[in-house]
This record gives structure tokens, C-alpha cells and sequence, in this order.
């Protein structure tokens, strides 16, 4: 799951320039040009970061993120704003902000700060639902298979078997589990269905029959190896 950014900015082009930036990298946002409904949104979603402008029409950007402060809630803040001098900066640090970037800005640093407060707070980066195990790499988003650096061709199906295999490597997966998992479309499958996609899997992710990727359990059903 991706992150979910709220930037507040009362110039709407660069408002939309941020967003169009950010959503480029994978993440969620959500902008405003003022701050009359950041607390409401921050009350209702799952908000992983706020950019915050301080020249805003109402309230200053750094007093509201105070009264977040004060209010107990320690989402990360990013100041963006054309206040900078020294003694701007360090009071936009005062007032609960985590970092500080001063207009004109870099758009690239700004997603490099961005990423960078992500995985200092502990919040995963988009990835796209990305899997690997061993040499097998799934990306979620072009829904492709590489094995050992090469792209190989599968099937939806496949991919689908596949990442369930890797999201349960340390499990015995059995057919009724994989049926309704991976084939859950309420058709009227048999074990057969799951034996022949397991084997059309196994002989493109591995022709030679030298890695044993996946594994029979006589008698329980199949697991990574």
C-alpha cells in the first residue's frame, strides 16, 4: 500500500505540479489550498505525510500545525514555503515541523526529502506490492515475471499462482486453499485445474528442472522450496 501525502498550498498550478510529481512515484495525495479541512481528512484516512505551505489564507501553516501538536497528533511535516530566513526556518522547526524546504525549490529534492521522511518515520514506500524469492522477481504493477535477471512470459493465472506461492513461502499450500484464492471466481474447478497450472508454471519458471522452485507434498498439497 502506497503512502498517503496531504500538501497543503494556496497556489493551485503548484499545488497540481506536486501532486502530479508525487502521484508519479506511487503515492497518494490529497491537496488543499487552504487548512479548513486538513483535520477532518486527518481524522478520517490514514495520512502519512503532510507538505505544508505557511503563507496560507486564515490560519499561518506552522500555528496550525502547532494546534496539531498540541491536539496530539504527530503526522511528519514537510514545511514548503518562501519563508527563509534563518530564523523562519528554525521556527517552522519549533513549531513541530520535521523538515524544511524553502521556495523556489527542486522538485527531485523534494521527493528525495519525501522518501527520505517516509523511511525515517517507518512507513513502507510504494513498491507496487513487489515480490521476490530467490531469483524470482514479480513486479505488481507491469504484472511481469523475471527469473534470474530475464523477463519471462506468463499468464495472468500464473502470476497470480505465483505471487500467492511467494506471499506464502514458509506455507504448505493445499488445492482448496490455491482454488479459492487464486481461481476465486466461483467457477466449478477440480484439483486436476490446480495440478496442470502448477506444472505449466514450474516447467517456464524452470525448463532445466534444476532449481525446484516449487515443491510437492504427497498427499497436503505444494510449497516454495
Amino acid at each position: 500500500m502506497s503512502a498517503t501525502i496531504v500538501i497543503v498550498e494556496d497556489e493551485e498550478d503548484l499545488l497540481e505540479l506536486i501532486e502530479y510529481n508525487l502521484e508519479k512515484e506511487g503515492f497518494e495525495t490529497i491537496g488543499f489550498l487552504n487548512t479548513k479541512t486538513v483535520s477532518q481528512i486527518i481524522d478520517e484516512e490514514d495520512i502519512d505525510l503532510l507538505i505544508m505551505d505557511r503563507n496560507l489564507p486564515g490560519i499561518e501553516g506552522s500555528e496550525f500545525v502547532t494546534l496539531l501538536r498540541e491536539d496530539g497528533i504527530q503526522i511528519p511535516v514537510i514545511y514548503l514555503s518562501a519563508k527563509n530566513t534563518d530564523k523562519d526556518i528554525e521556527e517552522g522547526f519549533e513549531r513541530g515541523g520535521d523538515d524544511y524546504l524553502t521556495k523556489p525549490f527542486n522538485m527531485k529534492e523534494l521527493i528525495l526529502r519525501v522518501k527520505a521522511m517516509l523511511k525515517r518515520t517507518g512507513k513502507k514506500l510504494n513498491d507496487g506490492g513487489n515480490l521476490s524469492y530467490r531469483d524470482l522477481f514479480l513486479d505488481s504493477s507491469s504484472r511481469t515475471l523475471k527469473v534470474d535477471g530475464k523477463n519471462i512470459e506468463i499468464t495472468k493465472l500464473e502470476f497470480d499462482l505465483l505471487s500467492e506461492f511467494i506471499k506464502n513461502k514458509n506455507s504448505v499450500l493445499d488445492r482448496d486453499y490455491l482454488l479459492e484464492n487464486v481461481w476465486s471466481d466461483g467457477g466449478d474447478y477440480q484439483y486436476r485445474t490446480v495440478n496442470v497450472a502448477i506444472n505449466r508454471l514450474k516447467e517456464k519458471i524452470d525448463p532445466d528442472k534444476t532449481k525446484e522452485y516449487i515443491q510437492t507434498v504427497r498427499g497436503v498439497g505444494y510449497k516454495l522450496c
